[in-house]
């Protein structure tokens, strides 16, 4: 099940731009990310990721969840970038609408399927009338 089957209109940013969470067009981001390094946020996210924690971005009625794809044995780091992200997203005022998946990769041989059963979970649960 795919979001766009599901009825739901979907926008997908490379890298993301910040100023989408201002548009009034979008009601949810789903921030789907790996973690680099010590726990860094990947390159392709840093620009977003430092507009939002620099920025007195305020983003109240905007909601997102996000998805991380890390390595447990990474210890502390582990899923450093999804973490950090969703922590920068909820002081920026946004809502989180669940916990973030935490997805190891030691642990899933396919994390594509992994996070797509949470999503179409996760819809059914914040859009039941879709």
């Amino acid at each position: 099940l795919s979001l766009e089957k599901s009825a739901h209109a979907v926008t997908h940013q490379e890298g993301g731009d910040i100023r989408i969470l201002e548009d009034d067009s979008y009601d949810l981001a789903l921030v789907c990310t790996s973690t680099t390094g010590s726990g860094d946020v990947p390159a392709n996210l840093g620009t977003f990721y430092e507009e939002l924690t620099d920025a007195p971005l305020k983003i109240t009625g905007f909601c997102y969840a996000v998805i991380a794809l890390g390595d447990s044995s990474y210890g502390e780091t582990y899923c450093g970038a999804g973490r950090a992200i969703d922590q920068a997203l909820s002081e920026a005022g946004a809502s989180r609408i669940s916990e973030p998946l935490l997805i190891d990769a030691l642990d899933h041989t396919s994390p594509e399927d992994t996070a797509l059963e949470w999503v179409n979970s996760l819809l059914e649960k914040a859009y039941p009338a879709v």
